[in-house]
């Protein structure tokens, strides 16, 4: 019996679950930065692409 409570306290003061848990939530946030920043970069870029079309259709002479 004293033996399986101590296996217990080892058990319940062991933080590997702990740092896992730790390491999950930071690579979530780090996630979503990057779909966030990839979503606004593919924004930026293709009002600078229209911008670029409707240069180039001017220029052409087209409707």
């Amino acid at each position: 019996m004293k033996r399986r409570f101590k296996h217990l306290i080892r058990m319940l003061a062991s933080e590997h679950g702990a740092t896992a848990t730790e390491y999950s939530i930071l690579v979530g946030f780090v996630a979503m930065v990057i779909v966030t920043g990839v979503g606004l970069f593919g924004t930026a870029l293709n009002g600078y692409f229209d911008t670029l079309v409707t240069g180039v259709k001017t220029a052409l002479g087209l409707p």
